[in-house]
């Protein structure tokens, strides 16, 4: 007997519950652990510069709210944060998702292939499906396999992640804008993690290293160093904004944003800009943090970004380092599959402006512990099978 609609959709549910909460985390889900305390070092949210709550912002968003609507903020908005990432013109998403997605639907084609960084974001796989591209993903952060699937299957959009959120590692930018223009192709950048952390008063890493005007499409997510709920499309071409506003599928199906929420990430973005300070704890808090851990053995890489990884490996083992710290008061987030590939679970720490030294210290010692407890590397898996590139990408909020 063929099991109808709602059966098949309380299978999947049951292979969730029973496969995966009961068999392969023990019957505890494994986002659910404590609830931190007081005296917690939370280190599972994307505030890099620590503004979330600021006195400015608020204040800015509670005068919007009592105050009646005048003028276009949200093009004054865009104007402003497209001057912040030395671009001419940008818009306005209600996320960082939609951004990615409207984007990439509105400049690939089923006739343009797509070459993306198998670790981007899952927003950009997305975009290529909604543009029905054909998708090409290359090993991460390895030009020379790009250039390999570029000779095969043509010039085509290059789609990376400057920071990636799962590790941190950080793309070799400079490279891809060459190979982008020796291959004929058209590089985009998410800046999601490295917009208000990098360059010039958080202009982004794009800027930092002098590529604006080599990057004709620039997205970023404004829910991490920007504390709010929007995306963000930096463009070098002021004609693309109308037409991404009339086909871009977020774009026409989607309310705009709110008025305080506007007011909120323009407080926000003078925040980033005058506040200098916030990058260079940021700065200081991550190399000393990430010197620490290498020292220690773990491999978490030489890149100089804010977002740190323990490998946790199998879910269960990920899960007893996520308690093991958590009993000493140090809070990351646990990244599964299908945000990372099977066995590959980690547990990541964003780091933000506000820690201590103290903090940094405790930091360090917890990391230390689960060295000498767990050790620097999980168990290679029994029967591991050879796996290829696997998109992950991280929520919105992280």
């Amino acid at each position: 007997m063929i099991p109808t609609v709602a059966e098949q959709v309380q299978s999947r549910v049951d292979r969730f519950q029973y496969g995966r909460v009961v068999g392969d985390w023990g019957g505890r889900h494994i986002a659910h652990g404590r609830q931190p305390g007081p005296d917690d070092i939370l280190l599972n949210r994307a505030d890099y510069l620590a503004i979330a709550g600021n006195a400015r912002i608020a204040e800015a968003i509670c005068e919007s709210m009592a105050a009646p609507e005048r003028g276009d903020r949200q093009h004054a908005l865009e104007l402003s944060l497209a001057e912040h990432m030395r671009a001419p013109a940008g818009v306005l998403c209600q996320s960082g998702w939609e951004a990615n997605i409207g984007l990439l639907q509105t400049i690939a084609t089923p006739r343009t292939p797509v070459y993306i960084d198998s670790l981007a974001h899952m927003s950009l796989w997305h975009g290529a499906k909604a543009a029905g591209a054909p998708l090409h993903p290359f090993r991460h952060n390895f030009p020379g396999h790009l250039r390999e699937e570029i000779r095969t299957y043509g010039p085509g959009i290059i789609a990376v992640d400057a920071m990636y959120s799962t590790t941190g590692s950080r793309s070799p930018l400079a490279q891809l804008c060459d190979l982008a223009e020796q291959t004929g192709s058209l590089l985009m950048v998410d800046e999601s993690h490295t917009l208000g952390t990098d360059g010039p008063l958080g202009a982004g890493a794009v800027v930092a290293l002098g590529l604006a005007e080599r990057v004709p499409f620039r997205t970023a997510s404004l829910s991490a160093a920007f504390a709010g709920r929007a995306g963000f499309v930096c463009l070098n071409g002021v004609d693309f904004v109308d037409y991404f506003k009339m086909e871009a599928y977020p774009a026409v199906f989607s309310s705009g944003l709110l008025p305080h929420e506007i007011a909120g990430l323009a407080a926000a973005l003078d925040v980033v800009r005058a506040d200098d300070w916030r990058r260079e704890r940021l700065r200081q808090i991550s190399v000393r943090i990430r010197e620490a851990l290498n020292a220690y053995g773990f491999d978490v890489g030489g890149a100089a970004s804010h977002i740190v990884s323990l490998p946790g490996g199998p879910d269960l083992r990920a899960i007893a380092i996520r308690d093991f710290l958590e009993e000493r008061g140090i809070f990351g987030a646990v990244l599964c599959p299908p945000v990372t590939p099977r066995n590959r679970t980690l547990v990541r720490f964003a780091m933000h402006a506000d820690l201590t030294d103290t903090q940094v210290d405790r930091i360090i010692q917890a990391c230390g512990e689960v060295r000498d407890t767990f050790g620097t590397l999980p168990p290679a898996p029994k029967h591991a099978r050879p796996t290829g590139p696997v998109p992950v990408q991280a929520s919105e909020s992280t």
